[in-house]
């Protein structure tokens, strides 16, 4: 009976960590029109891991397989501004006249580093 009661306590803890987890959905918004703006998109986050003290954020051009870089800030909870990634980031740049896809992949950090959570978010650029 206890082996019966540690599967179904265990099955609880995994059934609510990847709940969580799938919860956690986030989205940007250009903050400049401008290519290789060095001003990084507003995040707005929802289900963000209990726990989290920081976000590590990278861009990705879908279009040209190029890592933008990105940076890790700190996450005391709503939504990211204008300019959160201070260093390490590389606006979107397509060549004229084409408009590419761009990916944030967003960790959810804990206070040592684990990742909590991941979510991605695409916008195309210019819009």
């Amino acid at each position: 009976m206890k082996t019966l009661l540690f599967w179904i306590g265990v099955g609880v803890s995994m059934a609510t960590t990847v709940s969580q987890a799938a919860a956690f959905s986030g989205s940007f918004r250009w903050c400049s029109k401008m290519p290789q703006s060095t001003t990084s998109p507003a995040f707005a986050l929802s289900g963000v891991p209990k726990g989290t003290v920081s976000l590590a954020l990278s861009m990705t051009d879908h279009q040209a397989s190029y890592n933008h870089g990105g940076g890790t800030v700190p996450y005391k909870g709503g939504s990211l501004p204008c300019g959160a990634i201070a260093y390490g980031w590389v606006g979107p740049f397509p060549p004229n006249g084409e408009v590419h896809t761009y990916e944030f992949t967003i960790d959810a950090l804990d206070a040592g580093g684990k990742i909590l959570g991941t979510t991605h978010a695409t916008r195309n650029f210019p819009e």
